[in-house]
């Protein structure tokens, strides 16, 4: 390798020379043919690159080789769930260029590229299931940006692909419930208005967020029990906000679900009480427009 680069360096050097040095007036048969020598060899360097198949790389995609192996192999249907696995978790060499390899959306592309590619194969939706839970497996590194990367893809219009993440991801309760609380309230919104699944199942998190909540008599609040980490009142209230701020229909969806729980609960006002009424009153008190 070093060798090519060298003759590489040597002949653009050469190149130079004959294009613009006066030292080509000492030039003599010898040194002409030696010159054409290594012409001839960057062509056949070319050449051979060229002529392959299944190539289509040129010299100027050399300063992107890494992004095109990336591209390669998250496209190719062949490549097996293992080394998919090691392209999506973070702590890989692959990631350690921050600009290049943690494109969120060019990275969701490719994921669903490649859910496209495996369910089309015999047995696709067992080989998607098992691609997308060996992403995940067993490393928290791995989670976190395999939620960002679905809530960019989710960011998209509906497609088998979307349809099928959205029923794994009703199939995964805990890495949901990891994307609802570690990704902005906006970013939730804005899947939850494109996808009524999204929506469901985003406020179904929520819901059992408020379930798990007490009362706390001595700092007069509600606090979660039984989850680390623990969801505050506060962020609870700020999800449901961004919701109804989200649209008209978003908006009364949650409300009359959150209505008829504080119903069922003894529809009470009084602060503590009821975490559905305290809910609506810190919701109404930020939304005034829509109370």
């Amino acid at each position: 390798m070093e060798a090519m680069v060298k003759n590489l360096s040597s002949t653009a050097e050469l190149l130079a020379v004959a294009a613009h040095s006066d030292t080509v007036a000492q030039w003599d048969q010898e040194t002409l043919h030696r010159a054409f020598h290594w012409a001839l060899y960057c062509e056949h360097v070319y050449n051979r690159f060229h002529s392959n198949p299944y190539s289509a790389l040129c010299f100027s995609d050399l300063p992107r080789c890494q992004h095109l192996l990336l591209h390669g192999l998250l496209h190719n249907v062949h490549a097996p769930i293992s080394i998919m696995k090691i392209l999506y978790d973070r702590p890989t060499d692959l990631h350690k260029n921050q600009d290049r390899y943690q494109d969120v959306k060019g990275l969701a592309e490719l994921l669903l590229n490649k859910l496209d590619a495996v369910l089309k194969q015999t047995d696709g939706a067992h080989c998607a299931n098992q691609f997308l839970d060996c992403v995940l497996q067993g490393c928290d590194e791995a989670r976190e940006d395999l939620c960002v990367i679905v809530a960019a893809a989710l960011q998209t219009e509906l497609t088998p692909q979307l349809n099928f993440i959205l029923d794994w991801l009703a199939l995964k309760p805990d890495l949901l419930e990891h994307m609802c609380h570690s990704l902005s309230s906006s970013l939730l919104t804005d899947i939850a208005k494109r996808h009524l699944r999204f929506r469901d199942v985003y406020s179904d998190v929520l819901k059992k967020w408020a379930k798990e909540m007490e009362y706390d008599i001595n700092n007069s609040e509600w606090i979660q029990v039984g989850r680390n980490p623990a969801v505050s009142f506060q962020k609870l209230t700020e999800q449901f906000v961004s919701l109804f701020k989200g649209s008209v229909s978003l908006r009364d969806h949650v409300e009359t679900e959150l209505k008829a729980l504080k119903s069922d609960a003894g529809d009470f006002d009084v602060r503590g009480l009821s975490v559905w009424g305290d809910l609506l009153s810190e919701i109404h008190k930020k939304c005034p427009c829509h109370s």
